[in-house]
């Protein structure tokens, strides 16, 4: 396909604007997830996230006629999308939400393109190129700075538990990306999306009713207006926007799109919360991007040589 891009339904220009405004809606969520979690508990508020997000999408589908149940093909991926990076990787965020600034978190959350690097070379024998090499250095050294020792509060169990939970669930992720490298789709995304954060749902039910008190939960329209974010627009809309994005601009503009996401929730933290802009943050979130930036970057021109090779022969 080349440098072409596959318009779709919407212009390049709409695209950019859909682009932006999932950028916006998943940064600013950072500081407005912090904030919920003042009225609802961590588990609880991911379900009530992912229900939300599931009853809406499902309308969406039906309406444009792709609610259908999935192809068994699917189900592995449907299990693993909603079990891991929908469950899981919500989970663990909200939870280590309580214990870790909303800026921070962002920053340690999107380093799962960092992990896919060695796990894609160790698992599926996907070369390391120099640029891989240098983005994954770059990277691992930023999260280094981020964890100094000496600006590192190592003292307190619940921020070091904190910043394990935000880099376990990048690696969760990133174990999902590298499972689903190759699968060969049979629904759409959009098909699939309500099993897969109905799914999500169902799996965190029996984990909020072991671990978390439901009597806690302040009712009132603070939490209204923090779950109508969460989960018809940072959920739903989002997720329905990045797909239609994916179809209208080139893989690199949308990956390096979504680079921006932390960093939005870094400032928008400190301009919502009041969250301090450390140095170790900054640098070390400088280096994680710039590996990120390379590691992106890669991938893109490994898949142009190779679409060149299908293209020659």
């Amino acid at each position: 396909m080349g440098n072409q891009v596959n318009t779709g339904a919407i212009s390049q220009r709409a695209a950019w604007i859909l682009l932006a405004m999932v950028i916006f809606f998943w940064g600013v969520n950072w500081p407005v997830m912090k904030y919920g979690l003042h009225f609802v508990p961590p588990l609880t508020f991911a379900a009530f996230r992912m229900l939300m997000g599931a009853v809406v999408l499902a309308g969406v589908a039906a309406l444009r006629g792709e609610l259908r149940v999935p192809h068994r093909a699917d189900w592995p991926i449907v299990l693993g999308v909603g079990l891991l990076q929908m469950a899981a990787f919500m989970g663990l965020i909200n939870v280590a939400l309580q214990y870790v600034p909303a800026g921070r978190s962002a920053i340690l959350a999107y380093t799962t393109p960092l992990w896919v690097v060695p796990l894609a070379a160790w698992w599926l024998g996907e070369k390391l190129t120099t640029l891989r090499m240098v983005g994954l250095v770059l990277g691992m050294a930023g999260v280094a700075v981020m964890f100094n020792p000496f600006g590192f509060d190592w003292n307190d169990p619940h921020t070091v538990l904190g910043n394990g939970l935000l880099l376990f669930a990048a690696l969760l992720w990133a174990i999902l990306i590298v499972q689903v490298r190759g699968h060969r789709w049979q629904g759409s995304p959009l098909s699939l999306a309500p099993w897969q954060l109905g799914i999500a749902a169902c799996a965190m039910l029996p984990f909020v009713f072991m671990f978390e008190d439901l009597s806690t939960i302040q009712w009132g329209s603070s939490l209204g207006w923090v779950l109508l974010y969460n989960g018809p627009i940072a959920t739903a809309f989002c997720f329905w926007a990045m797909l239609t994005v994916t179809r209208a601009l080139p893989a690199i503009t949308t990956s390096l799109g979504t680079l921006c996401v932390p960093l939005v929730g870094y400032v928008s933290a400190a301009i919502a919360l009041h969250e301090p802009i450390t140095l170790d943050n900054t640098f070390g979130f400088g280096l994680i991007l710039s590996g990120l930036v390379l590691a992106t970057y890669s991938d893109w021109k490994n898949n142009q040589q190779a679409r060149k090779n299908q293209t020659a022969k």
